[in-house]
């Protein structure tokens, strides 16, 4: 009878994802599905055939876990008293998810505009930038997302995601190296990471050099979400060059904000204070899509104007989930949670790494976690394909997470993930690694 049931839940599988692959427009990223989920709780995803596995990636949306049962609650009683609140009234939910957010702003007082996701806040942070400086130019880092949008497309600065076919972007956006540089041949956060952020310093400052008087806006991730961490010296600096040309600042803060690198904000490590912040993903609690501007209250200077002015830009609901998840975070002590939990992480995966003739470098801040892989020039295989094959390894242990084509797998663990739970995952990444290495006759 369980092979029977097995097989039917199978069926149903691959049916799903059949209509899936009819009915919904393919596109890089999302196409083809791996699985069709049927349950997601805490920090587990189950899929319909019944198997679950320890969601490390989740669009970094899992901070509080999924289907916590506080934010279920809060939404559903939000729902039966105020399900909907059109534009130009507001609603308590929404002013008390601003207040909330500007009291735990490490920039002072701040302002704030909502959107339905991080890509529209981003669209958001760029228009406040261009009113308030009057200028339109943009400088950001190559090797960045910032999102989908075509201003979000623009100052981002990965290649592939800026294909001929989508036409020209927003004019002004520069860019600059980043100060890291990921791959093989530095393993990742490698010997010469002072170097290399200083010659990321050197061609900003050259950039602002010629170009200062038209930037409006420097827009980054305080730390990529990858994770790469900078020096201590390097935000300073280019809060510096910044104040000296009339520039913004602006931390997109999307993946990495709101606790997950074991500080409520990834900035707090810099101690820079950002004039425009950038949340979301997590905000909603992994249940509604919600982000968050907060801005400098000097910056309110476009009341003319329509920057973000949508259908559920104060919508009860949303604004409940985002405020019930920042509460569920401070009273559970989320953040120290993730501070813990990951420095103990962080030193156990460099013990695997050290044993591994695979990996070359390992990194994380909080619960944000990486390693680095070789290729294997005998066989022809390039790091890219030796971190698809360890994902396709632990994907199959019961673990999820992303694995890119220049050899970096990477963990995004919710923010509720214990210790024993942790001790898991890593044993399951040795087990592939030792696994992988035996395959290619490494040991």
């Amino acid at each position: 009878m369980r092979s029977v049931r097995k097989k039917h839940t199978l069926q149903y599988d691959q049916d799903l994802l059949r209509r899936d692959e009819i009915v919904f427009m393919h596109q890089a990223g999302s196409t083809p599905c791996l699985a069709a989920i049927a349950r997601a709780e805490g920090i587990w995803l189950e899929d319909v055939s019944g198997n679950r596995f320890i969601d490390l990636h989740g669009n970094n949306t899992h901070h509080i876990g999924y289907g916590h049962p506080r934010l279920v609650e809060a939404i559903t009683r939000q729902i039966r008293t105020l399900p909907f609140t059109p534009r130009r009234f507001t609603d308590q939910p929404a002013v008390e998810l601003a207040e909330k957010l500007c009291a735990i702003w490490p920039s002072g007082k701040g302002k704030v505009l909502f959107a339905t996701g991080g890509s529209d806040a981003i669209e958001i942070a760029l228009k406040i930038a261009r009113v308030a400086t009057g200028r339109y130019k943009t400088l950001s880092f190559y090797g960045s997302y910032h999102g989908s949008g075509f201003g979000a497309l623009s100052v981002g600065g990965r290649p592939n995601d800026r294909p001929q076919r989508l036409g020209p972007l927003l004019t002004g956006a520069l860019h600059a190296p980043p100060y890291y540089r990921s791959g093989k041949l530095t393993g990742g956060l490698a010997p010469d990471a002072e170097q290399w952020a200083e010659h990321s310093l050197e061609c900003i400052r050259t950039i602002f050099h010629y170009e200062g008087g038209d930037i409006a806006a420097f827009i980054a991730e305080p730390i990529r979400n990858t994770p790469y961490v900078p020096p201590s010296w390097f935000w300073p600096e280019v809060r510096a060059l910044c104040d000296r040309h009339g520039t913004l600042l602006i931390f997109d803060e999307i993946p990495t904000g709101l606790g997950k690198t074991g500080r409520m904000f990834a900035s707090q490590y810099s101690g820079v204070p950002p004039d425009i912040t950038v949340l979301g993903k997590a905000l909603g609690g992994g249940m509604l899509p919600i982000a968050a501007v907060i801005a400098s209250e000097v910056l309110d200077c476009a009341k003319d104007l329509s920057l973000g002015h949508y259908t559920h830009e104060k919508n009860p609901v949303t604004a409940c989930a985002a405020l019930t998840t920042l509460q569920i975070i401070e009273e559970e002590g989320l953040v120290e949670n993730a501070r813990q939990v990951g420095e103990w992480a962080l030193a156990r995966l460099r013990e695997i790494g050290d044993r591994s003739p695979l990996v070359t470098g390992v990194r994380g801040k909080g619960l944000l976690l990486a390693f680095d892989v070789c290729d294997h020039p005998h066989s022809g295989l390039t790091e890219g394909d030796i971190a698809a094959s360890l994902a396709r390894r632990l994907y199959a242990a019961g673990v999820s997470l992303s694995a890119s084509s220049d050899g970096v797998l990477s963990m995004s663990a919710p923010l509720v993930i214990s210790q024993s739970e942790m001790e898991i995952v890593l044993d399951r990444v040795e087990t592939a690694l030792r696994e992988e290495a035996s395959a290619l006759g490494l040991v």
